[in-house]
């Protein structure tokens, strides 16, 4: 693969938030000790906690738009409960 192959598959796949495995796991749908899934779970709250605010606020100064859509989706999710 070369390197524009490389950037169009970056910019098309990856994860807001959470891969496809965590989902899998958090969900019960894969065959993990509760020991692992806990661990996953951990994991996850740590990249809210520590990186999701961080990731907000990069966006808000330097990538309007981007900041604009992620707080959309979170605060509709929100007002839609």
């Amino acid at each position: 693969m070369d390197a524009s192959e490389t950037m169009r598959v970056m910019s098309e796949e990856g994860r807001a938030l959470l891969t496809d495995r965590e989902k899998e796991i958090i969900s019960g749908e894969a065959d993990v000790s509760d020991n692992y899934q806990y661990k996953t779970e951990s994991i996850v709250r740590n990249r809210i906690r520590k990186q999701l605010g961080e990731d907000i606020e990069f966006l808000e100064e330097y990538f309007d738009e981007a900041h604009e859509l992620a707080v959309e989706a979170v605060c509709d999710e929100v007002n839609d409960e």
